[in-house]
């Protein structure tokens, strides 16, 4: 009888390929002072969507494992002007729900910060 699940499973070929992990597709949004909106789709593995750099993206999320809060600025300076940028990001990464709201004071250091998540 040990010998049924091994069958079932060759039987499916389910056992043979390696497990891949669910795709991911977020939902990018930014909106600043001047009223202008911005939304991108991202997609990872494999990358994708409208995001115009989703290769990088898609890298930086993967150091993070889809944990917006924990992505590391880049070293750039940015003006002081006080330009405020509110960002929110819905989707799912792997498989997982991701929910993320923040604002940075301007564009550059919204690009920056996100290390070009934001940069849309």
């Amino acid at each position: 009888m040990a010998l049924l699940p091994f069958a079932a499973c060759l039987m499916s070929l389910s056992c043979l390929a390696p497990a891949q992990p669910p795709a991911s597709t977020l939902q990018l949004t930014s909106h600043d002072t001047a009223n202008r909106i911005g939304s991108v789709v991202l997609t990872c593995d494999p990358a994708g969507g409208t995001h115009p750099k989703r290769e990088k993206a898609c890298a930086v999320l993967s150091g993070v494992d889809g944990d917006f809060s924990r992505i590391q600025a880049r070293h750039q300076a940015c003006t002081l002007i006080y330009a405020p940028v509110d960002v929110t990001v819905v989707g799912t990464w792997r498989g997982k729900p991701v929910s993320f709201r923040t604002s940075y004071p301007n564009r550059c250091a919204a690009d920056r910060d996100s290390d070009d998540v934001f940069a849309f």
